[in-house]
């Protein structure tokens, strides 16, 4: 592929920063080559790329600092990378941008069971998190279906979640501490394994910022003694709305499973084509797992089958064998790519009250027809996370703007439900333009003057979270500031 000529004043600038940058960090961890670059163009939102001025691949929080310090003092934009994971456009660079990835910094380093906890380097994945302390009989919770590829800086940055977070809780739930570097190139220490710290909770504010106020490069987290045992059932209904009833009265019953998982008819199909976990010929079903000892799983699973046999379900199969259970699992972790087989899509990510899912649901089913888009539902239906896949064709003129604009709708249409823009995935480039369906002008100023004070010159993750008139002005101001 032939790759355009930049503008020269470009280049120029562009030597000078990566000249720098060599000057700090080892000569492969510097990218500047116009191919290699487009690697790093796009994240899981795929639909939009644009490649970097470079790339750095940093291996320890000094080469961090470094880098940003030469950013800084160039007055170059900064965009924090993970493992490109993200859905909502949350690494994407802008072509005046370096990437700063932190791919490199995968190291354990300190593990402390007495106390449950684990420090890392941010760039470690999220998976190998849980198998840094397996053998020692403990667990780390979040878990993101991306689990396998994720960081843990990209965890953080979009304060994600996963199927257990019902019981467990997401990442701030899990988040002890940070060591981060600022834009100046500054680094700053949050939290810690040891309680509560003294002040404003800067950690709280730190985890969901999408790499606006920093780069985290180290992370204290939250390990959990591994439960005796767990046991899911799966349960098919005939319709989305009867499963979604019964989400709600399971909640309303005050039981807590540690994950219940909602798959509609396309997603079923999809994966069953895919991946042949034996899912039964329904609407939808729910996938409910508990914990505890025998007895605690027998009573809680008793309960749930005499919630969802109110519904008249289609199937209910509970699992008697870790191969069952595996079984049972294997549709819903591999239903993305299964999704991806039949078309691409868009996965979209709202958070809705629990008793709200039926109507969601059946007001979804009708914007997939007045757009003649298809939409497949896989999500956490326990706390109200939803997961729409808008199905879409990359090469048809006007589909992607056709799907931008239903997943608009569905996006105000959690807002207006009592539920908010975003679970797990962040606002990123996705929804910037809709932040004024859920905030007054007031509320974004409030979070805009936060940014002000950890990065003035709003060099860092540009033109992501907020409106791109309002971060412009504020990125302009900052400029002249400096």
């Amino acid at each position: 592929m032939q790759i355009p000529s930049p503008d020269p004043a470009i280049l120029a600038k562009k030597a000078r920063i990566v000249e720098r940058l060599r000057g700090v960090l080892p000569a492969d961890a510097v990218i500047e080559d116009a191919h290699e670059t487009r690697a790093y163009e796009c994240d899981a939102l795929a639909a939009y790329r644009c490649p970097p001025l470079a790339v750095a691949l940093p291996a320890s929080t000094g080469e961090v600092s470094a880098v940003l310090r030469i950013c800084h003092e160039e007055g170059v934009p900064v965009v924090p990378r993970g493992s490109g994971t993200s859905l909502a456009g949350g690494a994407m660079p802008t072509a005046d941008s370096i990437v700063l990835g932190v791919s490199r910094m995968n190291d354990v380093l300190e593990v402390d069971c007495e106390n449950r906890f684990i420090r890392v380097q941010a760039g470690r994945t999220n998976l190998s998190v849980s198998g840094a302390v397996e053998e020692e009989g403990f667990f780390y919770a979040p878990d993101p279906s991306s689990q396998l590829a994720c960081a843990i800086a990209g965890n953080i940055a979009m304060n994600s979640g996963g199927a257990h977070c019902l019981k467990y809780g997401v990442t701030t739930n899990n988040l002890m501490g940070v060591k981060m570097v600022l834009m100046d190139g500054t680094v700053i220490e949050l939290g810690g394994p040891h309680g509560e710290q003294p002040g404003l909770d800067l950690l709280g504010l730190v985890c969901g910022s999408e790499g606006q106020l920093g780069v985290v490069t180290e992370a204290t987290l939250r390990i959990l003694p591994r439960p005796e045992g767990a046991r899911p059932v799966l349960i098919g209904f005939d319709s989305s709305e009867v499963a979604g009833a019964c989400v709600s009265d399971i909640i309303r019953a005050g039981i807590l499973p540690v994950a219940i998982e909602f798959m509609d008819r396309p997603c079923i199909e999809a994966t069953e084509a895919f991946a042949h976990p034996g899912y039964p010929d329904c609407e939808a079903l729910l996938i409910v797992e508990v914990e505890g000892s025998d007895e605690e799983i027998d009573f809680q699973l008793g309960l749930i089958r005499e919630i969802a046999e109110r519904h008249d379900p289609v199937e209910l199969r509970e699992s008697r064998s870790e191969e069952e259970s595996a079984k049972i699992w294997l549709g819903r972790k591999s239903a993305f790519g299964a999704m991806g087989q039949i078309n691409d899509y868009m996965c979209l990510d709202g958070t809705i009250p629990v008793s709200e899912l039926p109507f969601v649901l059946k007001r979804i089913g009708e914007l997939s027809k007045e757009y003649g888009l298809g939409v497949g539902n896989v999500f956490h239906a326990g706390d109200g996370n939803m997961h729409p896949l808008i199905l879409y064709d990359a090469n048809k003129p006007g589909d992607l703007e056709k799907c931008e604009a239903m997943g608009a709708d569905i996006l105000r249409l959690c807002v207006e439900v009592g539920g908010c823009l975003t679970g797990e995935h962040g606002v990123g480039i996705e929804k910037r333009d809709l932040m004024g369906v859920q905030f007054t002008p007031e509320d974004m100023e409030a979070q805009m003057r936060v940014k002000d004070v950890f990065d003035p010159a709003w060099l860092l993750n540009p033109a992501k979270v907020f409106p791109l008139e309002a971060s412009a002005a504020r990125r302009g101001a900052g400029a002249a500031a400096a």
